[in-house]
């Protein structure tokens, strides 16, 4: 996919299989001449018509709706149709071959958001936000991805940098005289512009990181030596008995996963086998296969019994998990001693007791889930955001800080770092972007979104 490859598309845009209705969308210059040319009728801009649809040959393939809309009034900003037909995949197909056989070509992900985006009825974060929604795993998402998709995430990044342009504006101002020295009152005018720069952006980041949290969430592995109730715990946070649960040491043999929505936050746990040495074959791939799952989750919940103590759960997660994969500490069954469910910190590490066979302490770990995830509440206005927004915003705050450094003399450093946050804050809105991010972005939309 390029971003000058302006040839007619065609896609299917409902979810594949067998359904009562399916729609195929058409986006290009000749969208509406082939929707002419399938219907044998011109088509009434904004209006559904029923109409029989007919391939090169002229027999016909469905009787169904067609609708148009002329660009630039379209989603994609070019012309574009919609044919909607009894939902069989055999109907589908046929008419897709018939489309490309009259001059379309099947699109690629996310190829009708890219060219909303090219033709500007969208901005990058707002194209974002279409899948998002489309992705939401929880009402919570989906609201932030609405309020992202609405122009709220733009809004705040437009408001930065207009901040930032104004503080540019005077530092160029002052550097067309560099012989005349920053007077004491344009110097705190420019402090006090600074400042408030960074407070928006603070703010700001506190909405994209609760925004990020809604849709990333968090990736957790429960390990732990056999028995220490693992499986028990994940049935516990799932809400059902998705493991089976015994006496037996070694009863999990494979990773299993659950995907869970925490209060609205998406956290993907895996419950892995217990780790221990053992010479039964399938058991030592279990552990094979667990040790595998710790290395690629966010983060790991080490279980250990309480009546063992601290002291021995921390020695044996410390010497599997090694010093950076970071970890929580989980006490479990303090329903068979006499230590009350809660949390501790410990050595730098956190401590959670509970029960998962009770429940008792199980709400503290799913809040220190949460918090792991980003999520700190959800405030008026949350929109959804993504991993690299965030990472701009970063690269924002530190220019921010060196800018400051140099503000007091060196006012060429610092005006050039404020160009390197506006420049950051264009990243995320796509008025500075490449065409290798474009295609990464896009590459992970839906076929005929």
């Amino acid at each position: 996919m390029t971003a000058t490859d302006r040839q007619t598309i065609a896609a299917v845009a409902t979810a594949p299989g067998t359904g009562a209705v399916a729609i195929v969308r058409l986006s290009g210059g000749q969208a509406l001449a082939i929707a002419k040319r399938l219907t044998g009728i011109d088509p009434v801009p904004r209006f559904a018509e029923i109409c029989s649809f007919r391939d090169a040959a002229g027999r016909r393939i469905d009787r169904g709706l067609l609708l148009c809309f002329p660009g630039p009034h379209s989603y994609t900003g070019e012309d574009v149709v919609e044919l909607h037909v009894h939902g069989g995949p055999v109907l589908c197909d046929w008419l897709m071959k018939t489309l490309n056989d009259f001059g379309a070509r099947a699109a690629e992900p996310g190829e009708f958001t890219l060219r909303a985006f090219l033709n500007d009825k969208l901005d990058l974060t707002q194209a974002e936000a279409v899948a998002d929604l489309v992705d939401s795993r929880s009402r919570r998402a989906a609201r932030a991805a609405l309020r992202s998709l609405s122009g709220r995430f733009s809004e705040e990044v437009a408001t930065l940098q207009e901040g930032l342009t104004e503080l540019r504006v005077i530092l160029e101002a002052w550097l067309d005289f560099p012989d005349e020295e920053l007077d004491p009152a344009t110097r705190h005018e420019l402090a006090g512009r600074l400042a408030a720069v960074q407070a928006n952006l603070e703010t700001l980041t506190a909405g994209a990181t609760r925004g990020a949290a809604l849709r990333d969430g968090l990736s957790v592995a429960i390990a732990g030596p056999p028995n220490a109730g693992k499986s028990s715990l994940l049935n516990r946070l799932a809400g059902y008995d998705a493991a089976i649960v015994t006496d037996i040491p070694g009863t999990t043999r494979d990773a299993l996963r659950e995907r869970l929505s925490l209060d609205g936050v998406p956290v993907d746990i895996v419950d892995t086998a217990g780790l221990r040495a053992s010479a039964d074959p399938v058991e030592r791939e279990g552990v094979r296969r667990a040790q595998r799952e710790l290395g690629r989750a966010d983060h790991t919940l080490w279980l250990g019994d309480i009546r063992e103590g601290l002291d021995a759960a921390l020695s044996a997660a410390s010497a599997e998990l090694g010093a950076d994969q970071p970890f929580t500490v989980i006490l479990n069954k303090v329903d068979l001693s006499a230590d009350a469910a809660g949390g501790i910190e410990h050595a730098g590490r956190t401590v959670i007791r509970l029960s998962a066979l009770t429940g008792a302490g199980v709400e503290l770990l799913i809040e220190h889930l949460k918090s792991l995830a980003g999520w700190s509440g959800e405030a008026p206005g949350t929109f959804s955001a993504r991993r690299r927004h965030l990472d701009a915003l970063e690269r924002v705050r530190e220019a921010l800080e060196r800018a400051g450094t140099h503000l007091p003399g060196a006012l060429e450093l610092a005006a050039e770092e404020l160009r390197a946050a506006q420049t950051a804050l264009s990243e995320i809105t796509g008025e500075l972007t490449s065409d290798d991010l474009l295609g990464e972005i896009f590459s992970s939309f839906c076929i005929g979104k």
